[in-house]
């Protein structure tokens, strides 16, 4: 019995130290394959990261290479800084503008009252000398100190109206009123692109050089070599920026109905037809009065030396001839002094060239308006326009309307077409 149980306990102790054994060694081996697994789970999610990561470099890349064919790499402290350059040079010229359309405008003025005193002291002169005669002798001679003064005044009235109405004073205050508007406009958009928080960059940058040197175009300064044509053969719309360009990414959209950043097929629609009001409408009739307008300071251009010349001649021949003669001179070179005289008061103290100048400048005014509603509806991709919601709003504002006027209008247009007589804009 004792040997039974020597035996019996010898092989239950032996079979317990296999399972302790085994049990002591599973655990091994589960850890050893968790270490493995989890190796191998970290080498698969490090080079999925590694794809992601060159997925994404890849996209950032091919979206922004258009912007770099298009624009020069510049970093963001760069941006603002430069930024920051335009702004104080668009300040600078707000400064010359103003300081020349205050030039211009006592050109205006200064020239406008010399000229009418030039013209009414040489119509009194060639009067009194006329009535300064001597009636002893048989011949009725003026005197030939104011029959010379009164020429030499016509004379150089003409000369002056000739170089007045060829640069138009008030029109050129006109102009750089409206300069001294536009860089104030411009000057606030820099100003808020750097104040909304959001990062500039390039493309601001160059959008805003660009703006800059399309006014300088529009307005010169100098007077030789850039003056604008003031009597030009064909009216067009004053033009202060510049050309947009091309839009991106032309592809169409899958569903137009579905509104994406504020666009809808309704609203494209609706700004359709505001272009076309806009286009047979405003700018149409703009254009007309403009043309209207240059004719009419044609005539006075013209009209103003040439009764300035005509009152020179007639005051030069006043008393050469005691017969009827001498009287028809003198009648000759009042009549028409005082008629000059008139016309340059109606022609530079009405500002005629100021307002050709504010009609050329209220057609481009709406040539601007159509092309920013054309160019944004060239681009196909709708999440690189403007928001719908809030360029509607701003066509409405610049049209002096609201909301539901601006679609009222643009129903009446659809419907009823050319027949409609309704302007676009409430403003002007």
């Amino acid at each position: 019995m004792a040997s039974l149980n020597a035996s019996s306990s010898s092989t239950t102790s032996s079979s317990c130290e296999r399972r302790i054994m085994a049990v002591l060694q599973t655990p091994k081996l589960e850890s050893v394959r968790l270490k493995n697994s989890t190796r191998n789970m970290v080498k698969e999610l490090t080079s999925m990261e590694g794809q992601c990561t060159t997925l994404t470099k890849s996209k950032s890349t091919t979206t922004t290479m258009r912007d770099e064919e298009e624009y020069p790499t510049m970093s963001i402290p760069t941006s603002i800084s430069d930024l920051y350059i335009i702004a104080d040079a668009v300040a600078d010229r707000v400064e010359m503008h103003t300081n020349i359309r205050d030039q211009r405008d006592n050109w205006n003025t200064l020239l406008l009252t010399s000229i009418n005193t030039l013209t009414l002291t040489g119509a009194a002169m060639a009067a009194i000398s006329a009535a300064t005669t001597t009636t002893t002798t048989t011949t009725i001679l003026p005197l030939p100190p104011l029959n010379l003064s009164s020429s030499l005044l016509f004379s150089a009235a003409a000369g002056m109206m000739l170089v007045m109405n060829k640069i138009q004073p008030s029109q050129l205050a006109e102009e750089q009123r409206n300069a001294a508007r536009l860089f104030k406009q411009l000057h606030r958009e820099i100003q808020t692109t750097l104040a909304i928080g959001t990062t500039p960059t390039a493309r601001d940058v160059m959008d805003s050089m660009k703006k800059v040197l399309a006014l300088d175009r529009a307005y010169p300064l100098p007077l030789i070599g850039t003056m604008l044509d003031k009597f030009p053969e064909t009216v067009e719309p004053a033009v202060w920026w510049p050309s947009p360009n091309s839009p991106n990414s032309p592809q169409e959209n899958g569903n137009d109905k579905v509104e994406r950043n504020g666009w809808s097929e309704k609203l494209e629609e609706e700004m359709k037809q505001i272009v076309e009001v806009l286009k047979r409408k405003d700018c149409a009739e703009y254009m007309r009065l403009g043309k209207l307008v240059l004719k009419i300071n044609n005539i006075l251009a013209v009209s103003g030396p040439l009764l300035a010349g005509m009152a020179a001649i007639g005051s030069a021949c006043v008393g050469s001839d005691p017969s009827d003669g001498g009287v028809l001179a003198l009648a000759v070179s009042v009549v028409a002094g005082a008629l000059a005289s008139i016309v340059n008061t109606l022609e530079h103290g009405g500002q005629v060239g100021m307002v050709f100048e504010m009609y050329r400048n209220s057609a481009g005014f709406f040539k601007l308006l159509e092309e920013s509603i054309e160019a944004t509806l060239d681009q196909k991709d709708v999440e690189r326009r403007e928001n719908g919601e809030s360029f509607e709003l701003k066509v409405a504002l610049n049209l002096g309307r609201s909301l539901s006027e601006l679609r009222d209008l643009a129903s009446h247009a659809f419907f009823y077409d050319k027949a409609s007589d309704e302007f676009a804009s409430k403003l002007f």
